[in-house]
């Protein structure tokens, strides 16, 4: 942990550099793949794509981002307990570089393969380099709000950049090259941590470690071996929407038995015992805006590509730029929310408060691109219907995600840090399975209808929240 002293990063601890760039080009890895996973799934055998139909693609998306965020619980557990959060943030970097270059070579065992390389290298970096964050900070530090935010922005410079880069790079020249390129900014973001590691001081450092971890993890290891190898025989006999299908159940039970357990566990002092309890109330709120908001990457990523009038002076803009869209816009007000959040300290609006904000924008933003399907049902609407869709969505996001990330640290009791970092990205893990999975009822429903009813549960959501603001807030006990 840092002093209040160090400011060397914008007033900001100097280790805050470090994860920013982290997290900068791990974001470019991620989402210059995701820009290209469902056009490229859905794309054409003649140019080079897999030629899946909708549901399919929509259905492995809906898995694969799902994956990725719902292996941060064994992440955090391994970093809780086996190596620590800052090394747990190196290897998962390594193993994500990896998958990429995976996907660079033209294969469809490649392709899953790689996919799955990179869910267990995210499950490992992503719940881990949020929680280094958090440790850069003393209690009380009236900085930390802050710190995430302007972390937040290296997230979505890797955001903007990504798309714009893998995303002609895979649509106009080659898909595997994309991919590649992907792999290329997450080789980048390893070699800057290890040079800035010592900038980190002992955040994230493992106290102690117990063998009876390590045996567990390989045991664990080893069953995830069989589990994965199993699969890939059966791989012929069952169909990526059954497979899909069993995953949303999984899920589905892992949620219950996480907070299930939390909720009934011993040993919570009443003040934790009542902060798991707004941590379950926020988890679900994330999960819903979630399901809203990582609907860019499917059902819009698709709007964009079949239902848009991408003609600009002459040039077909590639579907996949759009993906940068929701980033520049975070770029751009981020800056002056954080002043934001510094200038009203002691009154800023209370975590719940945010988070209504962040539902009602999200389903404001499907609001728009509902009108704007519903005015152009042969396809050829006009962009700004996506950019509108991508403010509100900004808006929403910058008021519950980074301020979600700030309160996990915040409410988390110190020794299951990690966990609780793990149990926040799990709300990622539903809403992007939920989200992937909307691209199912792509063809099935008018997207008027399909993105009208998205909008009105986002925002019913919201209001229910607000309802409940005041007992949430007294259930934090003065954490805000």
């Amino acid at each position: 942990m840092t002093n209040t002293a160090d400011r060397a990063f914008f007033g900001h601890p100097k280790g805050l550099s470090t994860l920013f760039f982290t997290e900068m080009w791990e974001r470019f890895s991620y989402y210059g793949m995701r820009a290209l996973l469902i056009l490229y799934m859905t794309g054409s055998a003649a140019s080079g794509g897999l030629g899946f139909d909708v549901a399919t693609a929509g259905a492995i998306y809906g898995l694969y981002t799902s994956s990725v965020y719902l292996m941060s619980l064994p992440g955090g557990w391994i970093a809780d307990k086996v190596t620590g959060s800052r090394l747990a943030v190196l290897i998962g970097g390594i193993i994500i570089a990896s998958g990429h270059f995976l996907m660079a070579v033209p294969s469809l065992t490649t392709f899953y393969v790689g996919l799955a390389v990179i869910v267990i290298g995210t499950g490992l970096l992503k719940p881990n380099v949020s929680a280094v964050v958090g440790m850069l900070y003393q209690a009380g530090d009236t900085r930390r709000d802050a710190g995430f935010s302007i972390f937040y922005m290296g997230i979505n410079t890797g955001a903007f950049i990504a798309p714009l880069a893998c995303g002609y790079v895979g649509q106009r020249i080659n898909w595997h090259w994309g991919f590649g390129l992907a792999g290329i900014g997450m080789t980048l973001g390893v070699v800057q941590y290890v040079l800035g590691w010592k900038h980190l001081g002992d955040a994230g450092a493992l106290a102690k470690r117990d063998p009876a971890n390590v045996t567990k993890l390989w045991r664990a290891a080893a069953l995830a071996a069989v589990v994965g190898t199993s699969a890939y025989l059966a791989a012929g006999q069952v169909t990526a929407v059954d497979v899909a299908n069993v995953f949303g159940l999984a899920l589905m039970g892992v949620v219950v038995l996480v907070f299930g357990g939390m909720l009934l566990a011993k040993g919570w002092t009443p003040e934790e015992r009542k902060r798991v309890v707004v941590i379950t109330v926020l988890f679900l709120a994330a999960s819903l805006f979630w399901a809203t908001f990582e609907q860019a990457g499917s059902t819009l990523n698709l709007f964009a590509d079949r239902n848009t009038d991408n003609n600009i002076m002459g040039w077909s803009v590639p579907a996949s730029f759009y993906q940068s869209v929701n980033a520049m816009f975070l770029i751009l007000l981020a800056p002056p929310l954080v002043w934001l959040w510094m200038t009203l300290g002691s009154r800023n609006p209370s975590v719940p408060v945010k988070f209504v904000v962040g539902l009602v924008g999200a389903g404001l933003g499907f609001v728009s691109v509902a009108l704007g399907a519903g005015l152009n049902p042969g396809g050829g609407a006009s962009p700004w219907w996506l950019i509108a869709t991508y403010f509100f969505h900004t808006v929403g996001e910058l008021c519950l995600s980074p301020v979600g990330l700030s309160a996990m640290t915040k409410l988390a009791p110190a020794r299951v840090a990690g966990l609780m970092m793990g149990c926040w990205f799990l709300s990622n893990s539903v809403g992007n399975y939920l989200g992937g999975r909307m691209a199912g009822f792509y063809q099935a429903l008018p997207l008027d209808q399909l993105f009208g009813a998205v909008a009105a549960f986002a925002i019913a959501a919201g209001v229910i929240l607000l309802s409940f603001r005041g007992a949430i807030v007294r259930l934090m006990g003065g954490v805000r």
